[in-house]
């Protein structure tokens, strides 16, 4: 019975041998990095955590093996996010489209690796201690503008 006749939604392609990591896989593995990153916790304190080895934890990270779903709860409940926050912000697979293309080391290196920068991780450990939304709000805004970009008022 196919996923049509059963009113179903497609499943997302499985990659087979030689085809690169599941474009699945490696969001929730950058989604994992980046969570470890921000809480500060190396790869091997993680996985001790969790009861796995840093380099599987490197594995998971990549997206070369997927993470089973009591892994993956494990590993929520040691980060303290909910086990959705792994598929947040994943790319919509529209009909009839190819899978999302496979997000090589080097894009992943480039779009995470400012989060692994002192810097970058006292910056958002002091922005979330503002207890005050809306001072947070303009802190955020302020940064915003200071980087270049309008803030959300002035965009409207």
């Amino acid at each position: 019975m196919s996923a049509v006749d059963s009113n179903l939604a497609p499943a997302h392609t499985i990659s087979r041998r030689g085809e690169g990591p599941n474009p699945i896989d490696v969001h929730v593995g950058n989604r994992l990095r980046t969570c470890r990153t921000l809480l500060g916790l190396s790869q091997e304190k993680l996985g001790e955590a969790v009861g796995i080895t840093f380099q599987q934890l490197q594995k998971y990270e990549r997206g070369a093996n997927r993470i089973s779903a009591s892994r993956l709860f494990n590993l929520s409940q040691v980060l303290r996010v909910p086990v959705s926050f792994f598929f947040e912000d994943m790319p919509p697979k529209t009909e009839g489209a190819p899978p999302p293309p496979v997000l090589d080391e080097i894009d992943c290196d480039e779009e995470f690796g400012s989060l692994s920068r002192r810097e970058t991780l006292e910056l958002v450990r002091a922005y979330y201690r503002i207890s005050e939304s809306p001072v947070r709000r303009r802190a955020f805004e302020l940064i915003k503008a200071l980087g270049g970009e309008l803030p959300a008022f002035e965009n409207a």
